[in-house]
């Protein structure tokens, strides 16, 4: 083996030198972003103008199924434009407040001609003038009004171009509305007789939360046209005799229509433009932001501006274009793009609390984004994460808790564990410092895993009680000290452990030994919930596995689900949501959560049989389409063939989803976007780096790319992968390039040196280290040998906890010492008897 290696290293130098891989090629990648990439089939991406985290975000909003985003390209009908969304989310749709609506005319030269409420005012556009670009979004409605639009951070700015017709006289409505009819009580609109200016505010709900939140605007108009009148209207008919309105829900909940209008004359250019400045603090401030921030209606120097900061953004990354298809570059750099629209920074937006501590919002959610989008944007834009780590941080110190979820200035739904924990460790981990207060930081994600809020459906963990008594979360938990829904049991369980891993790895950072050894425990209480005996049918047939993750009682029984409920193929209507009350695990089945165990892998591969038998489940959960690549919990287990010295295997399992699940079209996305988590799924498998988040773990693959460039923003020094025979096995197409990813990975060297792990740390980002990877045809024994496997928590003294003798004499110590209890419905704690006995797994006493 020692002379093939150094021949590999051998040539893999002189490979490289000759082909001089060591500089990437500098080049505009806006040309390769395509924000409509999940616009359509259910990736509710926002597609339309936005800067990088800006607030405002001016796009088209359609009646379409999946216009949580605003605009779905898949038919259906504008019913406005609006200055407010998110992306990729889920459950409702999300903002759209205050839309702006253009009529060429209206009927009988009358303003009560035009139509007003949004049902019957909707119109189809005309599919092929969609056009999406960072910082821009235009598209030509069935009207035939052409509508295009750019931004600055809470001001958006939209051209309307009227057809030129001398009977025209344009007019353009503002509704107190948003996307979801959510609007609350009051609102108000004021327009002003002379400038026809509009300014108001309206109070909604968020999309996925609880609580309301009030938005203010201010909009401005400028044509080349003079203004004939403006007015308001209610429900619709329409007034220019009356420009003040307050208007509020309909008796039966539904929001009435209303708002304000402005009417200009006929003229040779027939061009409107709409300024609105948006604010979460007052109309005066949204009016500020508009004045200051687009003060003279300069469409394309604003769009130009856009331009730049996105170009700025991008700068990090940089790919080879060798033998590679466009189409795979606009897949890899939309994917890093879509990473930046939300969180969005409201950073002296809150009203609040008062703080000088920056403040992001649209964490949509952390449950979703910890995987992947966070770990990425810590190596590509660590100066936004500090910030956003600041804000989460900012967060609990003025309401408590670390949000799992935020949107709009309000709670989001928890949907496992506390998520925060997971994001606060990972950039501490990797060494982001500037401005983060650490020390609140840790008290922070401490008192996550010690205090029970009363309503921890919005934040913090429920069952705490449980979890310290019993070491796990039971189903039909008694929890009297706080409420939420009372499912999940399993899949809580199994976050919960990871959760404290999280926090352990804080612990140890900051010289916290005894806290870290005692999550450390705690992150293996993971083991009290598998069952060793439980087999998984399908179609009545056994599929041939045997041990998987089960319900537990509070008096340690069992429960029962089966293992492929909510997965991909159950076809019983089980929906495991936070809406169901049935469902153990959340939004997947216990098959595909047996596998969601980052932190200790040896044990759970162990668990299962072994690297032979994981490796076998593995591929029947991939093979059987059992799990759903369109959710996050599925991203972990496309790589996870590392842990057991396959990862040839999971190079392949990243072929068989990129581009067949992934791809750039409109409806090229397999599930929501979820705020950019499928986006940096895709960029980071693209790079053949990985990340197990809360861990300086990068797990490798054959990227997509003959060379990466990788320049950390925090260090100034450039990371590179290189590969060497890359030609030999990514052949151009009949269009010219390669899909790319293709071969495997034989040998590697980093800096110069033979290199066989199959994984890499952090400092390879930060320091700036190159990697060479020689490819072959067949899977390798490259990264296989036990050495090479990436690390997992350490067992502690070779306790089994399958091991009944052990388990037996062990749960004598703990009930004798008080450390177990239950409940017997009066609220006092008693000693559970031995034939209700907690299996501890392999926790210390």
């Amino acid at each position: 083996m020692l002379p093939y290696l150094l021949l590999s290293l051998f040539l893999s130098r002189v490979l490289v030198n000759a082909a001089d891989l060591s500089l990437v090629e500098d080049y505009d990648v806006l040309q390769y972003i395509d924000p409509l990439i999940g616009s359509a089939n259910g990736g509710n991406v926002f597609p339309g103008a936005s800067l990088p985290y800006g607030m405002a975000k001016a796009v088209a909003d359609t009646d379409s199924e999946s216009n949580q985003g605003g605009f779905a390209y898949e038919g259906g009908s504008v019913t406005g434009f609006s200055s407010m969304h998110d992306s990729g989310t889920g459950g409702n749709p999300s903002l759209g407040n205050f839309p702006l609506f253009p009529y060429a005319k209206c009927a009988d030269d009358d303003v009560n001609g035009c139509v007003y409420p949004k049902n019957q005012r909707k119109t189809k556009y005309k599919p092929d003038s969609v056009q999406a670009h960072p910082g821009y979004f235009a598209i030509e409605l069935a009207s035939g009004v052409r509508v295009d639009m750019t931004t600055a951070h809470h001001t958006s700015l939209f051209r309307f171009q009227f057809p030129h017709d001398t009977s025209t006289s344009p007019l353009i409505l503002l509704d107190l509305t948003d996307l979801s009819n959510s609007r609350q009580d009051n609102a108000t609109i004021s327009v002003n007789n002379t400038t026809g200016r509009m300014t108001g505010h309206a109070r909604f709900a968020p999309s996925f939360g609880s609580g309301t939140y009030v938005l203010h605007f201010c909009a401005d108009f400028k044509s080349p046209a003079a203004q004939r009148d403006s007015g308001i209207f209610v429900n619709s008919r329409a007034s220019a005799g009356v420009h003040d309105l307050k208007i509020s829900r309909s008796i039966n909940g539904y929001p009435l229509p209303g708002g304000g209008f402005v009417r200009f004359k006929s003229a040779p250019d027939n061009t409107a433009l709409a300024r609105v400045g948006v604010s979460f603090i007052s109309t005066e401030q949204a009016c500020a932001h508009a004045e200051s921030e687009i003060p003279h209606f300069d469409f394309n120097a604003t769009r130009q501006t856009a331009v730049e900061q996105w170009t700025e953004k991008m700068r990090p990354i940089r790919v080879s274009r060798t033998n590679i298809d466009a189409s795979v570059l606009s897949n890899f750099y939309s994917g890093i793009y879509r990473t930046m629209i939300n969180p969005q920074n409201y950073t002296g937006e809150n009203p609040l609390w008062q703080s000088s501590e920056p403040y992001f919002d649209s964490f949509y959610c952390l449950w979703d984004s910890f995987r992947s989008q966070i770990p990425f944007l810590t190596i590509f834009d660590p100066s936004s994460v500090m910030e956003m780590v600041r804000s989460l941080i900012d967060t609990q110190r003025h309401l408590g808790w670390l949000p799992d979820c935020r949107m709009s200035l309000c709670k989001g739904h928890t949907q496992g564990g506390s998520n925060a924990d997971n994001v606060l460790a990972d950039v501490y981990l990797k060494g982001l410092r500037d401005g983060i207060d650490w020390d609140a930081g840790y008290a922070a994600v401490q008192k996550d895993a010690e205090e029970e809020p009363y309503d921890w459906s919005s934040e913090g963990r429920g069952g705490l009680r449980s979890w310290k008594d019993l070491h796990y979360i039971p189903v039909e938990d008694f929890d009297y000290e706080g409420f939420g829904t009372m499912t999940r049991s399993i899949s809580r369980t199994l976050e919960y452990s990871y959760n404290d891993f999280a926090i352990a790895q804080m612990a140890r950072g900051l010289n916290k030994t005894a806290d870290a050894k005692r999550y450390e425990t705690r992150s293996r209480y993971w083991q009290n919930v598998f069952k060793k005996d439980q087999a998984s049918l399908w179609k009545g047939k056994d599929t041939g596995f045997s041990g998987f993750f089960q319900p537990k009682y509070l008096n340690g029984t069992w429960g029962v689900q089966d293992p492929l409920a909510c997965s991909n193929i159950d076809q019983s209507g089980h929906a495991c949501s936070l809406q169901n009350t049935a469902g153990e695990t959340f939004e997947s089945s216990i098959w595909e959560y047996q596998f969601f165990v980052p932190h200790d892998m040896q044990t759970l591969i162990s668990l299962l049989g072994g690297p032979t038998n994981f490796v076998t489940r593995l591929d029947y959960l991939h093979d059987q389409n059992i799990t759903y690549i369109g959710n996050e919990p599925a991203f972990l287990t496309v790589f996870q063939y590392h842990y057991a010295g396959r990862p040839a295997k999971s190079t392949s399992r990243v072929r068989s989803y990129i581009p067949d699940y992934f791809s750039p079209t409109p409806a090229g996305l397999p599930g929501n976007d979820d705020s950019g988590a499928m986006g940096s799924f895709v960029a980071m498998a693209m790079m053949g780096l990985f990340p197990n988040p809360g861990q300086s773990v990068y797990l490798l693959t054959v990227p997509f790319f003959e060379s990466v460039s990788i320049a950390s923003p925090l260090t100034g020094k450039t990371a590179t992968v290189k590969t060497v025979n890359w030609a030999q096995y990514n052949t151009a197409n009949a269009t010219g390039g390669a899909a790319g990813g293709n071969g495997f990975i034989q040998s590697a060297t980093l800096d110069g040196k033979p290199y066989t792990k199959n994984w890499i740390g952090h400092d390879f980002f930060t320091e700036g280290r190159e990697l060479v990877l020689v490819l072959g045809k067949e899977e390798s024994e490259w990264g296989t040998k036990s050495e090479d496997l990436p690390p997992s928590l350490a067992p502690e003294a070779g306790v089994r906890g399958d091991d009944p003798a052990v388990r037996d004499s062990r749960w004598a110590s703990v009930v004798e010492g008080g450390q177990f209890g239950d409940f017997d419905g009066l609220g006092s704690k008693r000693a559970l008897p031995p034939d209700h006995r907690v299996d501890t797994g392999s926790l210390a006493g």
